[in-house]
């Protein structure tokens, strides 16, 4: 595979995923794992991976990329951050060493030179990335093009809602201006996000988030992340529709800020 056709910048008003995915992999355990494959089966309900080709756009701590790895499919990831690359190659190089089956990149899904460079797979995989690209809409459209004939897409876009999304970009807006803006941000969030979510799973029970996930980390990246753009379930929907997919699952958030999580599975080329 090519690099991409243009230089990746940094730029300064981005959201740093890749810092706060380097902090996370320093708790990945096994019940992390586990919690991420179990995620990959729930909604895919693929339940062998042998032999699935498997594109982890965006792919953060590169937990995910391991998950679908330890199921059995051959893996590409790839990431606009070069510090999220880094922790996808930490976490190859730890559990996969010397892998002809799981390739890392730095890449941008908004270039589609880059993405005429890869191959189509089985599954594309994206959960919680393209809104913050800057261009979620181009970004959506983007990923169809990597889609293997029966292929399936598993996506998660943030809910929009309303004047309530409106108030988080200014969160996280003021949240990236600086250090202090990063310190007041958490101080007022902190007891509703953090604090109240965390005695309210331990009370019933919950201690382990889905996914494999942090709640600490998932604040952070909450309040931090920025671009920041929202989409209502039905115009997702749309647009995949439109290019030749069918809705295979629809996991909505409800009210609550968050993501509605969408399986797509393409029915014509």
């Amino acid at each position: 595979m090519t690099s991409p056709s243009r230089p990746i910048s940094r730029d300064s008003v981005r959201f740093q995923f890749g810092k706060n995915w380097k902090r996370f992999i320093e708790l990945l355990d096994e019940s992390r794992i586990v919690e991420a494959q179990k995620s990959l089966h729930a909604m895919l309900e693929i339940q062998d991976f042998r032999g699935k080709r498997f594109l982890d756009i965006g792919s953060g701590s590169g937990l995910f990329s391991l998950a679908a790895r330890m199921l059995g499919a051959s893996v590409c990831s790839f990431d606009f951050d070069a510090e999220a690359v880094a922790c996808t190659k930490s976490i190859r190089d730890q559990f996969f060493p010397h892998d002809s089956e799981w390739k890392i990149q730095q890449g941008d899904v908004l270039d589609q030179k880059y993405l005429m460079s890869l191959d189509t797979y089985d599954i594309i995989y994206s959960w919680g990335v393209l809104h913050h690209t800057g261009s979620m809409w181009k970004a959506l459209e983007n990923i169809t093009t990597v889609v293997g004939n029966k292929g399936y897409v598993f996506i998660a876009i943030y809910n929009d809602q309303g004047f309530i999304s409106r108030y988080w970009l200014q969160v996280k807006k003021v949240y990236n201006a600086n250090w202090w803006g990063q310190v007041v941000m958490i101080l007022i969030h902190a007891p509703y996000l953090y604090i109240l979510r965390r005695l309210v799973r331990l009370i019933q029970g919950r201690g382990k988030l889905p996914r494999g996930m942090d709640l600490w980390r998932d604040m952070v990246d909450w309040l931090g992340g920025y671009p920041f753009e929202v989409a209502k379930p039905e115009e997702v929907v749309q647009v995949f529709t439109c290019r030749g997919f069918r809705l295979v699952k629809l996991k909505t958030c409800g009210r609550r800020h968050g993501c509605n999580e969408f399986i797509f599975r393409r029915v014509s080329q």
